[in-house]
């Protein structure tokens, strides 16, 4: 069973900077792939950003594409996703999946996730 904490969220301004990290349970963290999706109100949810075991390879959506850089540590079972230049259309809640696959790759399906976290607000203004 692997448990995913994500933090970081909060209320920013446009323009503004926020680091969202995600905390993982399990000793093979290291052969995780991990992702970033993310839920407004009212809408489907959405892939974000995606990133190997090794971190050697990621992948973006379009909309966060050159503004949104993740990685990982996996010494610290850590995933981040750090937001900068954010927009009102950023506003969702965030989650860290973890998908425990045998290949180095990025994953950019939700179905293919076996475990996700509760999420974080990230609310951003106008």
């Amino acid at each position: 069973q692997v448990q995913l904490v994500e933090s970081g969220g909060g209320l920013v301004q446009a323009g503004g900077s926020l680091r969202l990290s995600c905390a993982a349970s399990g000793r093979t963290f290291s052969s995780y792939a991990m992702g970033w999706f993310r839920q407004a109100p009212g809408k489907e949810r959405e892939f974000v950003a995606a990133i190997s075991w090794s971190g050697g390879s990621t992948y973006y959506a379009d909309s966060v594409k050159g503004r949104f850089t993740i990685s990982r540590d996996n010494a610290k079972n850590t995933v981040y996703l750090q937001m900068n230049s954010l927009k009102p259309e950023d506003t969702a809640v965030y989650y860290c999946a973890a998908e425990t696959g045998v290949w180095d790759i990025v994953v950019v399906t939700g179905y293919e996730y076996d475990y996700w976290g509760q999420g974080t607000q990230v609310t951003v203004s106008s």
